[in-house]
C-alpha cells in the first residue's frame, strides 16, 4: 500500500512515513543481531545449563532469528527504493514545473522587448508615423509568440 502511494500520489506525510518505518525496521535489527551471537553461543554448547537434546531446538532458534535479520535487510532495502523512488517522483515533477516556466519566459522575452522598445518616447521613429504601425507590431508580437509555441510543440516540450 505505501508502494502504490508513493508511485500514485507522493506527498509529505508518505515521506514521513517511510523514515519511520525505516527507523523502526533499523531497532527491529539492533534488537535481533545480538541475540543471534548468543543463541549461537548456546547452540554450539560452550554453556554447561544447555542440555544436548535442548540444542536441537536452539538451533532451530537460530535459524529463525537468521531468517528475521534477511526479512529485516530485504524491507530496508525495499523502504531504501520506495525512498528513491519517492525523490525521483518529486524532481520530476518539480522539472516539470521548470520547463513551463522557461517556456513563457521565453515566450515572453521578445514581447517585453518590442513592448520596451516602443514604450521610449522618441520623437525620431519614423514607424510611429505610419497609420498601420501599431497594428503591424501586434501582429508581428502575437505572431512571435504563437510560431514560438508552435516549435515548441513540435519540439513535443508542451
Amino acid at each position: 500500500a505505501l508502494e502504490q502511494q508513493v508511485l500514485a500520489a507522493p506527498q509529505r506525510a508518505t515521506l514521513a512515513r517511510l523514515h519511520g518505518l525505516r527507523r523502526t525496521l533499523l531497532l527491529v535489527k539492533r534488537a535481533i543481531w545480538p541475540l543471534r551471537e548468543v543463541i549461537g553461543t548456546l547452540e554450539r554448547g560452550e554453556s554447561a545449563c544447555i542440555r544436548a537434546s535442548t540444542r536441537i531446538y536452539l538451533r532451530d532458534v537460530y535459524d529463525h532469528t537468521l531468517y528475521a535479520i534477511d526479512a529485516v535487510e530485504t524491507l530496508r532495502e525495499l523502504l531504501t527504493g520506495m525512498l528513491e523512488i519517492y525523490l525521483s517522483n518529486i524532481n520530476h515533477r518539480a522539472n516539470e514545473v521548470i520547463k513551463m516556466l522557461t517556456i513563457v519566459a521565453t515566450v515572453f522575452l521578445p514581447l517585453t522587448f518590442v513592448t520596451g522598445w516602443y514604450g521610449m518616447n522618441f520623437k525620431h521613429m519614423p514607424e510611429l508615423a505610419w497609420p498601420w504601425s501599431y497594428p503591424v507590431v501586434l501582429i508581428l508580437m502575437f505572431g512571435a509568440a504563437l510560431g514560438m509555441l508552435i516549435y515548441f510543440h513540435r519540439k513535443k516540450w508542451l
